[in-house]
């Protein structure tokens, strides 16, 4: 191997214990681009076109620059403060993501990289009238706080030797994705909810299923959020 390069593997079955190495990753440098991805596009108005409003969110899209799919932006106005809408979406183990959303099943941290980044895995239920069967996704996630208070939850797609491909799951895959939390000067208890999502589903799914998901599952994101908040602050 490589000078510097980690050994990384895991057991597999059979009549003899083998391991099965995997090449070694830099997480946090992964994450860290995912963050600055973020940030780019949050500075970046151009390309977006609308495709769905409700009183909760506006959903647009553009082509992504990094697979052959589209980069999804939401952005609405939550009526609680950042501090809370942070507690409902943030990526942690016990977290209450998987009670509210109901895209996703499980969620759990395979391997704390440091404080603010780990490695998760997150599954998901039967989507679209099950034409969308169950998926599994395996992220390195990066929190981060900035000077406003705005808090951001980055993420992409990696490999981990603990998170082989699952039976019953198709493995799908997040590029650069997250949500940023704004505060609003003047108002403490309300927060800009901007959030981006570019999702490979896997699979062989018909392109206008795909297209159709995407912006209802964001608009049923943003919608049960607001019920989640709602119902923490009562």
């Amino acid at each position: 191997m490589p000078m510097g390069a980690v050994r990384r593997g895991v057991l597999i079955g059979g009549g003899e214990q083998r391991l099965r190495l995997y090449p070694a990753m830099d997480y946090v440098g992964l994450a860290e681009a995912a963050a600055e991805k973020m940030e780019l596009y949050r500075r970046d108005p151009s390309g977006w076109r609308g495709c769905r409003h409700t009183n909760e969110v506006s959903v647009s899209w553009r082509p992504s620059a990094e697979f052959a799919g589209n980069v999804y932006r939401g952005e609405g106005i939550l009526p609680a403060s950042p501090q809370d809408v942070w507690e409902c979406i943030k990526p942690v183990a016990g977290g209450s993501r998987t009670k509210w959303d109901q895209n996703v099943k499980d969620f759990e941290v395979v391997e704390a990289v440091s404080d603010t980044v780990s490695v998760c895995r997150t599954t998901t239920p039967s989507a679209f009238m099950r034409i969308i069967s169950p998926r599994e996704f395996v992220d390195v996630v990066l929190m981060k706080q900035y000077e406003d208070g705005t808090m951001l939850s980055a993420a992409t797609n990696v490999e981990h030797p603990l998170c082989p491909p699952q039976p019953n799951f198709v493995r799908g895959f997040n590029y650069p994705c997250g949500c940023f939390c704004i505060p609003l000067s003047g108002d403490p208890d309300r927060t800009q909810l901007l959030s981006f999502f570019q999702t490979d589903l896997g699979g062989y799914l018909p392109q206008t299923v795909v297209d159709s998901f995407f912006p209802a599952s964001i608009t049923g994101f943003y919608s049960n959020l607001t019920k989640a908040i709602k119902a923490l602050k009562a």
